[in-house]
């Protein structure tokens, strides 16, 4: 009997979460109090933005990612909206500009100066008008260009254009109830959408009609959300009728039944999920909670697997994720959240641990980049188009101690070529004056090549000097070349790919 099958081969079984220093945290945020489940922070590879407690309307922060430590009471903030903002959401294809949603039923679009906030910001880019009642949710459009959604407490979702200032598409009559939750999928043809009603809606926005729909996808009555995959596949998150923590995924060829279904605990926070697209794993956060559980989605039975989970001391009042073109990749990490406590946001990195330092192909395959891949008015028209990818092995910065080896080794071999020369003419050019002098030192040989341009000794000799530097200089760009062959081959072996 073998017992290979028994553990379920991963390479994401191994991933451990790591808080950072204290010294890396932000300090003595007032992180806003409001009733809503929201993520209440949204990160981009430039800044952190936060909800916090502001009097007289709504605010929040924009801290530029290395502004770290304490954050001075006066540190100024975007506060244009009168009522308290409820939710934010970054740009995917410009990292500067921010949209935020607010209680006093406005979308506001904002520019942020490219070294973060000098002043307040009071004057938003443009003000989009057109809910009854408070806006609960934005969510840009991962393809199209200035393309941007909201769902307000009037059930009724509306896309716009920002670049116009134009509303595009109104959706009222799909929702009886509060829409707790939108998810666009991965080409942004359709969203997601989990309701009050307890119903997961698959929307067509351009046609305006419902896809498919899924009454009592869970049967609690607690607020549950519902997100789109890559492939095409829905996850949500919710309750059980005895209020227990579930998690599901559905197939929406067949939404009869749950393609897989697993029960957590019977806390009361609801549980906001946060998907990788270009690993297939799940990480779930509750909203009180002080751990972050991550599952993978596979295409084996149960399709839905357990990896592990983060557990720090704090609840955690809301939760930021930054994109995947923000990691450090020559670290292995593959996540990284900002968790909100009381007064603070701290990072927590989630990393696979590897032996080897060189860029992992596998862990990092081509990720949605920050260029559009169409205009809004293509979208409108009927356009449907995937991400534009990006490789992350630009951002491959290998190692201190590696790089120090390489360039010393380059130096030493680009330096001695015309020492050793020099140290030659220099013996005989001594010889011939009947003086000894002693071996040359590594300062005297990289002077030698000043000293080659004595009329006495080195003038047939120089030309000949050259070229054997030029060869040499030839010689190690080829060897370089060789080398990083050979590492992306050693790469490739260590993760088993033959």
């Amino acid at each position: 009997m073998s017992f290979r099958k028994v553990v379920r081969q991963s390479k994401f079984r191994h991933v451990f979460g790591q808080p950072v220093k204290t010294e890396q945290c932000y300090d003595d945020i007032r992180v806003s109090r409001v009733t809503w489940d929201s993520t209440f922070c949204a990160v981009n590879p430039c800044f952190v933005a936060i909800i916090v407690e502001a009097s007289g309307g709504g605010a929040f922060l924009v801290l530029p990612l290395h502004k770290t430590g304490r954050i001075d009471k006066s540190y100024p903030t975007v506060c244009g909206h009168t009522g308290p903002v409820l939710d934010i959401d970054w740009c995917p294809h410009n990292d500067h500009v921010i949209a935020s949603g607010s209680e006093d039923c406005t979308v506001m679009v904002w520019q942020i100066p490219e070294n973060g906030l000098s002043q307040p910001l009071t004057e938003p880019v443009v003000v989009l008008e057109g809910h009854s009642k408070r806006v609960g949710i934005i969510a840009w459009h991962p393809t199209a260009r200035n393309v941007l959604l909201s769902a307000g407490c009037d059930n009724v979702v509306l896309i716009w254009n920002v670049g116009t200032a134009e509303e595009l598409y109104r959706l009222e009559g799909l929702h009886p109830d509060l829409i707790y939750s939108v998810s666009w999928s991965r080409d942004g043809a359709r969203f997601c959408t989990a309701c009050k009603d307890k119903s997961v809606r698959v929307i067509d926005p351009r046609r305006g009609t419902v896809v498919a729909e899924k009454e009592r996808a869970h049967e609690g009555a607690r607020p549950m959300r519902a997100i789109f995959l890559a492939d095409g596949k829905i996850f949500t998150t919710g309750f059980s009728r005895m209020s227990e923590r579930q998690l599901a995924l559905w197939d929406l060829e067949n939404l009869d039944e749950p393609m897989g279904l697993q029960e957590l605990d019977s806390s009361n926070g609801a549980l906001l999920p946060f998907y990788d697209p270009d690993t297939n794993v799940v990480y779930v956060c509750g909203k009180g909670d002080s751990s972050i559980r991550y599952f993978e989605i596979t295409e084996e039975p149960p399709y839905i697997h357990f990896l592990n989970t983060f557990t720090s001391k704090e609840p955690q009042r809301g939760m930021g994720w930054m994109p995947k073109r923000g990691l450090d990749v020559s670290k292995c990490e593959i996540a990284r959240f900002y968790k909100l406590h009381e007064r603070k946001c701290e990072p927590i990195i989630m990393t696979v641990p590897r032996k080897s330092d060189l860029f992992q192909d596998d862990l990092y395959p081509d990720t949605a980049g920050p260029e559009a891949a169409m205009e809004a008015e293509e979208w409108v028209s009927g356009r449907t188009a995937a991400p534009v990818l990006v490789s992350l092995r630009q951002a491959y910065v290998p190692s201190k101690q590696r790089d120090l080896k390489v360039s010393r080794r380059s130096l030493a071999h680009e330096g001695r070529a015309p020492g050793t020369a020099g140290s030659s003419a220099g013996s005989s050019a001594g010889s011939s004056t009947g003086s000894s002098t002693p071996p040359p030192t590594n300062a005297a040989r990289l002077s030698a090549p000043p000293a080659l341009g004595s009329a006495t000794a080195t003038a047939p000799g120089l030309p000949e000097v050259l070229q054997e530097v030029r060869a040499l200089r030839a010689l190690v760009a080829e060897q370089g070349q060789r080398l990083s062959r050979l590492e992306e081959q050693l790469s490739r072996l260590e993760n088993g790919h033959v």
